[in-house]
């Protein structure tokens, strides 16, 4: 039989650890408690539901650490048969990434002798923090090393002056919404269709979004964007900025020529064009693709005339109807990729 002395101070810390918020340390309290009280061990189990062993372990460990026994939260965690090859299915993962979790197990099993199922691999992939990832996209010819010093020695500062107050950055890009079948994914049911409507009439957006606003600036037509609808927005933004501007736009031909230049110089606009092929440092990018899943996605325009007021509707309302959303997506933050993060060409 164990023998366990409570001081007058730890009876009254343990009357406070027996409404503890957790469980362990609220029944090691209580065990003690009622230790105290002379109850034999059994009935300290019965009453809590407990083996005789677990009452044995928690006197012995009060015997020997005191009170910090009782507060300590000690919770079993057991020990998978690969936990202690995790560097080499970590090396695993980084290097030839699977595409099936059959896959990773058969290779696996080959790398450590170790054969586990595959809902036990999800469950230690996990752990590890290793999931299911779409693989995403980048332009064969990016230059990751340029994107990456445009960002810190170009777009940061105009950005950080843009905060100041100093500078207003307008991030510019043309979208040409088609008249066609916006296919989105839906809960529902079974498979439903949406009409396509016939022909391909294209509806242009030239855009200018406000770094720090999130208000866009448009100019629309339903032939081309040319240099013309360039140098109209870079007037529209100069009659409604008062700060010094910098405009952040890619290398279309229509944005490089002489009148744009001329006329963004005349004006006093800077440019800051971005590297060949980065598409991931243009924040407007975004909001394309927002327009798309909620006014076009799924969705079924009778004529042309119907399908240009949802766009232009979205766009005039967007910072009312989805301001929560959009403060969310359109932050300051730009992915910038690295060397690693690249999947090796087979």
């Amino acid at each position: 039989m164990i023998k366990i002395i409570v001081s007058a101070e730890d009876e009254q810390r343990l009357k406070i650890l027996k409404d503890h918020l957790h469980p362990i340390v609220r029944r090691k309290a209580l065990i003690i408690l009622l230790k105290q009280q002379g109850i034999r061990h059994n009935k300290i189990a019965k009453s809590l539901g407990r083996c005789v062993n677990t009452i044995t372990t928690h006197l012995k460990g009060y015997k020997i650490l005191g009170i910090k026994y009782i507060e300590a939260i000690h919770s079993y965690k057991p020990r998978g048969k690969l936990t202690s090859f995790d560097s080499v299915v970590r090396n695993y993962f980084e290097n030839t990434p699977p595409s099936t979790i059959k896959q990773a197990c058969l290779e696996i099993s080959e790398l450590t002798g170790i054969t586990i199922k595959e809902t036990q691999m999800r469950h230690h992939l996990k752990g590890m923090k290793i999931r299911y990832r779409k693989v995403c996209s980048i332009p064969a010819k990016a230059d990751v090393e340029a994107q990456k010093k445009f960002k810190e020695e170009q777009l940061e500062p105009r950005l950080q002056e843009a905060r100041d107050g100093k500078r207003s950055v307008y991030f510019v890009d043309a979208a040409h919404f088609v008249m066609g079948a916006y296919l989105g994914y839906l809960w529902c049911i079974s498979r439903l269709f949406v009409k396509t409507a016939p022909g391909r009439q294209r509806f242009n957006v030239l855009g200018a979004l406000n770094a720090m606003t999130k208000e866009v600036v448009v100019i629309t037509n339903e032939t081309y964007i040319t240099s013309i609808q360039v140098c109209d927005l870079i007037q529209k933004l100069v009659t409604h900025t008062n700060s010094p501007i910098t405009i952040v736009l890619d290398n279309a031909k229509y944005q490089r020529c002489r009148l744009v230049i001329a006329q963004a110089a005349s004006l006093n606009v800077e440019f800051l064009f971005l590297p060949p092929y980065s598409p991931n440092l243009n924040l407007i990018e975004r909001l394309w693709k927002f327009t798309k899943k909620h006014c076009l996605n799924s969705q079924y325009h009778s004529d042309f005339s119907k399908f240009k007021a949802a766009i232009t509707t979205f766009l005039g309302n967007m910072n009312t109807t989805h301001q929560e959303a959009l403060e969310s997506l359109l932050t300051l933050n730009f992915q910038v990729f690295n060397p690693e993060s690249l999947k090796k060409a087979a």
